[in-house]
């Protein structure tokens, strides 16, 4: 690290002809009284909850022992070569799911499972459940950032009204929940979301944001002198970082452009949000970009992320999976089905793409803790107990990864909750049917 006497506002941003770009964490953003040390400052610390719909293929996930992990189980085959990243938790269990007097098991599932609280059933607008974890996370950690969280996806929140045996849509659309009365619906639109970090169009309409597209070629151009004065004082490894983040940025953008592009050639007449990509591999690897970005910009440190929601009916011919995800998760132990629905639960892309971008003496993913799992184990029987959980990265928060750890039977999910909370600095005394916090997470 170069320390000089110059420091830059750890909110420092650039801005031109009405757009604003946030800047990565730089090395001249720290003080220079702390900058000689990193330990001297305190390390940043994120949060990332992945949420799989309509349960796992159980045979796919746990190991057949507990213990040290010589290869991870086939879900999470790909991440392999980073092992000692991923820590396998089982033996944890959702019952307020079953407490919830109504409903169906996939909305008891999602609304339940960042909570630990049974929720109203309704299908009005009257609904009731608790703050979820993530939450209560976002108030302490938003403090140092610009926005508190982002609830992402990859299906379209608009479906409104009875979405699971008479329990509000919701439940099923989102796991975040700001107030009991405040669920934060996802966001599953590239575009919104990148307007969202870096700036809006001024409108929602599809004819107008083209129109800002076709008069702003792009938004680095608006900024590019601003660029040009800041590498004049930043030192070398800052510039380094400066020009990974514009060459991801750009190229994100220009993704985006492309998504809408073909969007309105394709599916002229059908309402979906501008943006969208008609492939679903392309669309979540763009919006884990986004997501990485917004994380790269210290603009949030929170974030949830539904692969799809609960009833998900969509198919996945990208990956050679046909059939209709639902149907598909009530497998009847059938081994095809079984092998097809873990092939949907697998997806490590934003995980690689953390532990490939340096920070501080490591990388991103040392300082990002990710909770990957679901509500519902066996999708077939629909249980609630012996969850499959993961938590991936965390080292900054003390995880020891590369083994497998079993927890009594009926231990409260929501212990596991209190106990990342208080990792990353954000202690509570209780949540839900928590009963205390889990141990073994740091190996001890």
């Amino acid at each position: 690290m170069l320390i000089t006497k110059k420091h830059l506002p750890r909110r420092t941003v650039l801005r031109g002809i009405g757009a604003t770009i946030a800047l990565p964490l730089l090395d001249g953003m720290v003080p220079a009284l702390t900058a000689i040390s990193r330990t001297a400052a305190a390390p940043i610390k994120r949060l990332g909850v992945f949420y799989v719909p309509n349960g796992m293929s159980m045979p796919y996930w746990f190991p057949k022992t507990a213990g040290t992990m010589e290869n991870l189980p086939p879900t999470l085959q790909s991440l392999n070569h980073i092992k000692d990243r991923v820590l396998l938790c089982g033996g944890l269990d959702d019952e307020p799911a079953n407490l919830v007097k109504g409903g169906g098991d996939h909305a008891r599932s999602a609304g339940t499972f960042l909570t630990g609280v049974p929720f109203k059933i309704t299908n009005g607008a009257d609904v009731y459940a608790a703050v979820s974890m993530d939450q209560m996370a976002a108030r302490e950690l938003s403090k140092e950032t610009q926005i508190a969280s982002l609830e992402l996806g990859i299906e379209s929140n608009a479906m409104v009204g009875n979405c699971d045996g008479g329990a509000s849509c919701a439940y099923t659309n989102t796991i975040a929940w700001r107030t009991p009365t405040t669920p934060l619906p996802i966001e599953n639109d590239p575009r919104a979301v990148f307007e969202r970090l870096f700036g809006t169009s001024g409108s929602t309409d599809p004819e107008a944001r083209r129109e800002r597209l076709r008069r702003d070629r792009s938004i680095l151009d608006a900024v590019g002198a601003e660029l040009q004065d800041l590498g004049r004082v930043i030192g070398p490894g800052d510039q380094v970082k400066l020009d990974e983040y514009l060459d991801a940025l750009r190229d994100v953008e220009r993704r985006i452009r492309m998504a809408e592009e073909q969007s309105a050639r394709e599916l002229p007449v059908v309402d979906q949000p501008v943006g969208v990509p008609n492939d679903y591999q392309e669309h979540a690897r763009l919006m884990m970009d986004l997501l990485a970005l917004a994380y790269q910009t210290d603009l949030t440190r929170i974030s949830t992320f539904m692969l799809a929601r609960e009833v998900s009916g969509r198919a996945y011919p990208e990956i050679g999976v046909s059939d209709s995800h639902h149907p598909l998760s009530h497998h009847q132990d059938e081994p095809a089905k079984l092998e097809r629905l873990h092939k949907i639960n697998e997806y490590p892309y934003l995980v690689e793409k953390l532990a490939g971008l340096p920070e501080g003496d490591g990388t991103m993913l040392d300082s990002t803790l990710f909770l990957y799992g679901t509500g519902i184990s066996d999708s077939n029987t629909h249980f609630h107990d012996d969850l499959p959980i993961a938590l991936v990265g965390g080292k900054a928060a003390g995880i020891q990864g590369g083994r497998y750890i079993r927890y009594a039977d009926d231990t409260p999910l929501a212990n596991m909750h209190i106990t990342i909370l208080e990792k990353l600095g954000v202690p509570i005394e209780a949540l839900g049917d928590s009963t205390g916090k889990v141990d073994r997470l740091t190996g001890v």
